[in-house]
């Protein structure tokens, strides 16, 4: 078994139901565009991720608000505001001493829960002893935000 599927079986192991049965390739969607009219009237909101330790959730949260706000993508912050779409979010890590690979899976939802989107990716960090969190760092955490942002935007200009 590879490395990318045993980091997405932990990580479906981590978010319980809550992770989509079907297991996308990196760099895969399952959806077409959104069937909105006007891409800047789009809002999105992130909910909390899991799988991660709390400090690194809350580093890539920061992160991916300040892609956002770099892609003119509107994100609404208050928790249970309406927006257009939801993104549930699942991240795993694996690694040793020499690297660490953060593994991560970001829902699109529609207003009644619909997945109409997915974006998975992986990013490579340092390596660690002991706890593979423990490797990804500030500039992995930028990296991730910044291709999920990216990949999150153009898909709502699609």
């Amino acid at each position: 078994m590879t490395v990318l599927s045993t980091a997405m079986l932990a990580l479906a192991a981590c978010a319980g139901n809550q992770v989509p049965p079907a297991y996308v390739s990196p760099g895969s969607t399952t959806a077409s565009a959104p069937a909105v009219t006007d891409p800047q009237k789009v809002t999105v909101a992130f909910e909390p991720f899991t799988g991660a330790p709390g400090n690194i959730a809350d580093e890539l949260s920061r992160a991916i608000g300040t892609e956002a706000r770099k892609q003119d993508l509107k994100l609404v912050r208050r928790v249970g505001a309406p927006a257009t779409f939801r993104v549930n979010g699942y991240l795993s890590a694996s690694g040793d001493q020499s690297s660490t690979t953060m593994f991560y899976v970001l829902d699109v939802v529609d207003s009644g829960g619909n997945r109409v989107h997915r974006i998975v990716g992986q990013e490579t960090a340092p390596g660690s002893s002991g706890d593979p969190w423990a490797g990804p760092n500030s500039d992995t955490l930028s990296r991730a935000a910044r291709r999920a942002v990216t990949e999150l935007a153009a898909w709502i200009r699609s």
